[in-house]
């Protein structure tokens, strides 16, 4: 708890006062970003080419993550997950949140049904989830090797979107 309280900048009584657990904590961060990446991902719906959209969101949010302070808190996050099994369904529905989301995305340029884009689909979404949410927490050693990861993980992202985008497969 010490360690999540010094990553958000209070002390640990004042969580304490607003929260009954560890557990409450984390899912009002959950909600919080959920939230935003309901917004976020409205917004790549319903734009005119959803996977162009979804590649600029993807791309700004792994080069945000490197340099914000949020990757710190996810890892603290994470470690509490490792240890208490409520955290680690807490994560766990966000995180299949976020690949639904990027399901209905695959669906929506694909011209499938979710359930369809899911099955075909639904481990590409959970890979762009891990490797956002890693290099979210990943703190490289010199701005330079930093910049190199970067690129790679965009790379590695554009990839996987492309082998979506060129999958044969027609609703």
């Amino acid at each position: 708890m010490q360690d999540l309280a010094r990553t958000c900048g209070m002390s640990v009584g004042n969580f304490y006062r607003y929260f009954p657990s560890k557990a409450a904590i984390v899912a009002a961060l959950v909600t919080r970003d959920l939230a935003e990446v309901e917004e976020e991902f409205s917004k790549i719906i319903e734009s005119p080419d959803p996977m162009r959209t979804l590649r600029e969101a993807l791309r700004y949010r792994i080069e945000e993550d490197q340099c914000n302070a949020d990757g710190q808190l996810w890892a603290e996050v994470t470690a509490a997950s490792l240890r208490k099994p409520e955290i680690a369904e807490i994560t766990r529905q966000m995180e299949t949140e976020v690949g639904r989301y990027l399901c209905i995305v695959f669906a929506r340029v694909k011209g499938i049904s979710f359930e369809e884009a899911q099955a075909t689909y639904g481990a590409h979404a959970s890979l762009l989830v891990m490797m956002v949410k890693a290099s979210a927490m990943h703190r490289s050693q010199t701005p330079e090797a930093r910049e190199h990861l970067t690129a790679l993980t965009i790379r590695t992202a554009n990839r996987i979107l492309d082998e979506i985008v060129s999958d044969d497969l027609k609703g």
